[in-house]
């Protein structure tokens, strides 16, 4: 869960967030243990040692689900070369979802080359951000992606603070990380890849509700964008590596 101000509406927030939140049990649970137990840790420098703190993790259901840990550390790159290795295995589709979209250009090319390939890439980010700089910067990013098939979607209504991938309606990933350096390279992020089409099927349906209801971004309306506009964004895209 990701609980923030904005996320209730009583307070009136001036960017109201909308999420998807997951509830996981079974034996993937020990890798989000691990991570905490280690953040702990550096956090406190109390050691959780005691096994009331693992208690026993049972079977549930048939998914395959494998945690990925990320972070300035010993796993660097290591959920950069996840998503490299996920859009090269793509045959079908990509979706994506994403409030900040700032990919590297080894990312901005496997989106490529996989709409070359003849998968359909759907990128659905929020019509509106709660960053601004983080906004505008994806704006020039866009044109990047959108050149070579790759289509892009605003989702109206509250910012949507979602992170997911789905591949070729099997294979999902969701987390903490954004498409962004700060979460690649930076942030300590924790994810979760699962093999399931049940769960896959699921929210696919979901996101078509959602692109049915979106603007869909093209070269053309990215070119129609006042001068001054394209110059912000611009000026923003150049900050890319710190945000």
């Amino acid at each position: 869960m990701n609980i923030t101000d904005e996320c209730w509406l009583s307070l009136h927030p001036c960017y109201v967030m909308h999420d998807v939140q997951f509830r996981i049990d079974g034996p993937v649970v020990a890798c989000m243990q691990d991570v905490f137990v280690e953040d702990w840790k550096f956090t406190t420098g109390e050691s959780l040692n005691d096994e009331r703190w693992f208690p026993k993790l049972e079977v549930r259901g048939t998914m395959l689900a494998r945690g990925v840990s990320s972070g300035p550390d010993e796993d660097h790159e290591k959920l950069r070369l996840v998503l490299l290795g996920a859009l090269s295995s793509a045959r079908t589709r990509v979706v994506i979802v994403t409030p900040y979209f700032l990919p590297d250009p080894d990312l901005v090319s496997a989106l490529n080359i996989a709409a070359l390939r003849g998968v359909q890439v759907d990128i659905l980010l929020p019509r509106e951000g709660d960053l601004r700089l983080v906004h505008w910067a994806a704006a020039a990013q866009l044109a990047q992606v959108l050149e070579y098939g790759c289509r892009a979607w605003h989702i109206p209504g509250p910012v949507m603070h979602t992170k997911l991938m789905l591949v070729d309606g099997i294979w999902t990933l969701l987390g903490s990380a954004n498409w962004d350096a700060r979460s690649l390279r930076l942030n300590f992020e924790f994810n979760i890849e699962c093999y399931d089409r049940t769960l896959a099927g699921a929210l696919e349906c979901r996101l078509e509700t959602l692109i049915a209801q979106a603007e869909r971004m093209t070269l053309t309306k990215l070119q129609r964008r006042p001068f001054l506009i394209k110059l912000r964004d611009g000026m923003a895209r150049l900050l890319m590596p710190y945000l």
